[in-house]
């Protein structure tokens, strides 16, 4: 257990989230975050990563790298892994996406998964300098020890990363 205190972590969340989100730092390894489909998500997660690894005591390095990962991981829950509008039950908000990033400190690691309601697998492409996307994985491979998703079934399913801590 760190000697971090959680409400100030929990404050500074709270009142910088924005009222679609739901923050829950702690202190003691485990962070959950709801993410909506807001042109702020991708940033929000990426600042929830910051806060929650540095009140954790995880190095810069190893901070910065989760905060890519999972910004990877947000993007392509945001892009392939909400149902598209004509998918959504009726009455559904458009502006929310039912998926959620959960963050771990491990002994020697940060694993960052993100659930959504999305069926479909993730895909590596082949990598091409020219284009515009289709390097997000590529990246999550790189910063990370490992990487892979659940099977879908009904709910969804969950990509996650493990990410070491140096230092």
């Amino acid at each position: 257990m760190t000697a971090h205190p959680a409400e100030t972590v929990h404050d500074a969340l709270r009142d910088e989230a924005r009222e679609e989100s739901w923050w829950l730092p702690d202190p003691d390894g485990f962070a959950a975050c709801a993410l909506s489909s807001s042109a702020h998500t991708v940033a929000e997660a990426r600042r929830f990563t910051r806060v929650t690894l540095r009140s954790w005591r995880v190095c810069a390095d190893a901070t910065e790298d989760t905060a890519l990962v999972v910004s990877e991981l947000v993007s392509n829950a945001l892009r392939y892994g909400s149902p598209a509008a004509d998918e959504r039950a009726p009455g559904t908000p458009l502006r929310f996406c039912p998926a959620w990033l959960a963050l771990t400190r491990q002994e020697s690691a940060v694993l960052c998964a993100v659930s959504d309601t999305g069926t479909t697998t993730p895909v590596v492409t082949a990598q091409d300098p020219l284009a515009e996307s289709g390097r997000g994985l590529h990246i999550v491979d790189q910063l990370s020890a490992e990487w892979g998703w659940t099977s879908p079934d009904a709910s969804g399913k969950t990509v996650w990363a493990t990410v070491p801590v140096r230092g």
